[in-house]
């Protein structure tokens, strides 16, 4: 065994040097104090063990013991073996010693033999300790450092997603703004429309990230367009009955521009955009559906188009006013909209009407229509 450090507490010297010559012969270095204040003002992780006289003044072994062990100040020396010294051989002391803490006594006269079986026995035990603390502190130490690099990443891949998220937003502005670039008139309608599907969503306390789906999303509803000719996409006049079948197309055709995308906001566009020209009693474009078997967003979405198209002025119409636009909607509660959704709508109608106001034609150029998407 390497030697340790042994601390010899004792206020008699002639006891003190008797014990520091046996620990020594035992290879192990000796540090001396003769009285136990001291002893706890040397404590310090230097020391290996304490052999500790029990009749002490002023503070006797046993109340070394019990600061050792009990008091908070100590509380990182706990643990350290300590043998109690003492002429005694009263059972109710020895009790005693062992009530207190200490993890073994030994009678004086102190043998030889019997000293280094104490020692030896109880040094073994503090190197297995020892080597328990120093294992257990690797392990947090490595749990710290994994922990650190498992945050670090974390945090990369919540900027990569971040990053990845504004991207997807980024596109779906830019298409957002293509499929209404043909025509100036519409400019903002887009991003109204996205305003009250948002506004709706909230009404209906949907989550909030859903919410926020809807108004992204929603900006996508006619993609389709894109596709559609000029000729009938900007024909003031009214459409033919041709005509108005290739327009109908724009619903589908956006769907398809939009399908199968891993992004969810994309996916969420693809179902708007085939859906938003549904209508309640199934007499709507392109499937016919009725009543629940539209999708909500869908169904948010067709009230918001409405709104907004009333509104505005168009190649074949004029702006109808919000009062003449909020008759129109009530007409169509139970047809054109969904109950609900339409009930909502006019308990909160200042709310649209002032997204209606503050989001005028006037009020954006292209690149700003971009930015506040």
């Amino acid at each position: 065994m390497k030697p340790r450090n042994i601390l010899i507490v004792d206020d008699e010297p002639t006891n003190q040097e008797l014990l520091a010559a046996m620990v020594e012969l035992l290879g192990h270095n000796v540090i001396l104090e003769s009285g136990g204040p001291q002893a706890l003002a040397r404590l310090d992780h230097d020391i290996d063990l304490l052999l500790l006289d029990l009749m002490m003044p002023g503070m006797n072994g046993f109340e070394v013991v019990s600061k050792i062990r009990e008091d908070a100040q100590y509380k990182n020396f706990k643990d350290i073996p300590i043998i109690l010294v003492t002429a005694l051989s009263d059972k109710a002391q020895r009790l005693k010693a062992v009530e207190v803490g200490a993890n073994d006594f030994i009678a004086k006269p102190v043998e030889k033999i019997e000293l280094k079986v104490r020692i030896g026995s109880l040094l073994k035990m503090k190197e297995a300790q020892d080597e328990l603390k120093r294992h257990r502190q690797n392990l947090e130490d490595i749990v710290v450092e994994r922990t650190s690099l498992l945050e670090e990443h974390i945090a990369k891949i919540s900027k990569m997603k971040q990053e990845l998220y504004e991207a997807n937003i980024e596109t779906i502005r830019r298409l957002a703004v293509a499929s209404e670039y043909k025509d100036e008139d519409t400019g903002a309608h887009i991003l109204r429309m996205s305003r009250y599907a948002n506004l709706l969503a909230e009404k209906l306390h949907l989550s909030s990230d859903e919410a926020e789906i809807i108004r992204h999303a929603s900006t996508m509803h006619d993609v389709g367009k894109i596709a559609i000719p000029d000729a009938i996409l900007m024909k003031p006049g009214k459409l033919t009955p041709e005509e108005w079948k290739i327009m109908q197309q724009h619903t589908v055709i956006g769907a398809k521009m939009l399908a199968n995308a891993s992004s969810e906001l994309l996916s969420a566009g693809a179902v708007i955009a085939l859906n938003h020209h549904e209508k309640w009693d199934g007499s709507g474009y392109p499937n016919g559906l009725s009543g629940q078997k539209i999708p909500l967003w869908g169904r948010i979405c067709a009230l918001a188009d409405v709104f907004d198209a009333l509104t505005s002025e168009r190649p074949y119409k004029k702006a109808f006013s919000l009062e003449k636009a909020r008759s129109i909607m009530q007409e169509g509660k139970g047809s054109h909209f969904d109950p609900q959704l339409l009930d909502i709508f006019m308990d909160n109608f200042e709310e649209f009407t002032r997204i209606k106001k503050t989001l005028s034609n006037d009020t954006f150029s292209d690149g700003a229509l971009v930015y506040q998407l």
